[in-house]
């Protein structure tokens, strides 16, 4: 099979990604093999790259969300068929999708609706399952008595997938964050109720709205930057829900209102050994609440082709900061 694989860590400026011919995928029992028709391309790839290295000799296969069709499946892979249009999540752990075909335990995936199209659900496992898990945990509710919610970065994948599974599956008032026009626009058609500019003074913004505190905070991006801010608008015994922990090193400010914190990997189910059959069954939710048009795809910068000009593109749209909604490359 074609894959774009690398050797050594490297900066963008140095790209050295390169379409090699590997070895197709073997199968472990729980695993379907999928030919992969589209991938999300997510800024944590963009990080592996710039700092992880091939073992001497090999080589490094990313790719952490695609869609595509089954192709076979293992011995104890149960629920699919050859010919299943599916998508999902990679595995840390193992070559990931940038390839023609993947390798993938089948609790991980699920179908993909009718009426989406390959790209647009490739946009989707990532910023749904993390947004997920952040905000409803392991009982698939908002924590007891959350009526607020605040997404700080309401324009990425990540906050993209919270403002509309918040507005389809809850009473929730949403307010998110974001700083440009364009972004500001995207969050309203999301379905935020309320935008505020995580540049500006949001505590003064929200009180001229009429809010004086929220209930949760989904911080999406630079939360030991926005911490000040935070504690200040979320209520005593209020929820920190944070996938991006960056700079999140003195949790003082949130001592005194005793703030509960919520740290999300939407990998560590699979990690873990730890309900993995859950990622399947969440991507299931997500594939329904997008057939009945609830959700919409976050595909917001459409590539067309397996190649390293593609990619490169792509990592410098994630590496400028100002990406909205998800990159995704069909081929």
């Amino acid at each position: 099979m074609k894959a774009l694989v690398y050797q050594n860590a490297h900066a963008i400026e140095q790209f050295a990604m390169a379409v090699a011919e590997l070895p197709d995928p073997e199968l472990r029992p729980t695993d379907i093999l999928v030919e992969v028709k589209a991938i999300g391309i997510n800024p944590g790839e963009a990080v592996f790259r710039a700092t992880k290295s091939a073992e001497p000799g090999g080589r490094v296969l990313l790719g952490l969300e695609f869609s595509g069709v089954v192709k076979s499946l293992g011995s104890s892979a149960t629920g699919f068929n050859v010919g299943d249009r599916v998508y999902g999540t990679g595995d840390m752990l193992r070559d990931g999708a940038w390839a023609e075909l993947v390798a993938i335990d089948h609790r991980l995936v699920a179908r993909i609706p009718d009426n989406l199209s390959f790209a647009d659900a490739g946009s989707l496992p990532i910023g749904s399952l993390t947004a997920w898990e952040a905000m409803f945990r392991e009982e698939d509710l908002l924590p007891e008595s959350v009526e607020s919610v605040l997404v700080v970065g309401g324009a990425g994948a990540v906050g993209s997938m919270a403002i509309q599974l918040l507005k389809a599956r809850t009473g929730a008032k949403v307010i998110a964050t974001a700083s440009r026009g364009e972004t500001r626009k995207w969050c309203v058609a999301m379905g935020a109720d309320l935008v505020v500019d995580h540049a500006g003074d949001v505590p003064a913004q929200l009180k001229d709205a009429g809010i004086g505190t929220v209930d949760m905070v989904l911080s999406t991006r630079s939360t030991g930057q926005h911490l000040g801010w935070i504690a200040t608008v979320l209520r005593p015994f209020g929820h920190l829900s944070a996938p991006d922990v960056t700079g999140l090193t003195d949790l003082g400010p949130l001592f005194f209102k005793s703030i509960s914190i919520h740290t999300e990997v939407v990998f560590a189910k699979g990690l873990n050994g730890y309900r993995v059959e859950s990622q399947s069954e969440i991507l299931v939710a997500i594939a329904n609440l997008t057939a009945d048009r609830k959700i919409r795809p976050i595909t917001n910068r459409l590539l067309h082709g397996l190649d390293a000009a593609n990619m490169k593109i792509a990592h410098e749209l994630l590496e400028s900061g100002r990406t909205i909604g998800k990159v995704v490359i069909e081929f």
